[in-house]
């Protein structure tokens, strides 16, 4: 999964969601990149789960334009 600007998404990302929202990726399926306890969330098969401010863990299955990178932490 990507950012629009084409940079990967992976665990550990500070996102801005809507251009409103921050979240945190707890994984980062396609790339197989997680947190600490992410990797239950592989059974998804793609896309990553995001610990929002707004709504808790939300899938997100595919790329998405609303997904902005604020800080990588590290990598």
């Amino acid at each position: 999964m990507k950012y629009v600007d084409g940079r990967l998404v992976l665990a550990g990302d500070i996102v801005r969601i809507d251009g409103r929202y921050r979240g945190i990726v707890i994984a980062a399926i396609d790339d197989r990149s997680y947190l600490p306890g992410g990797e239950d969330w592989e059974y998804l098969g793609s896309g990553a789960m995001i610990d929002t401010d707004f709504g808790g863990l939300v899938h997100y299955q595919q790329d998405d334009e609303e997904l902005v990178l604020v800080h990588r932490a590290y990598k």
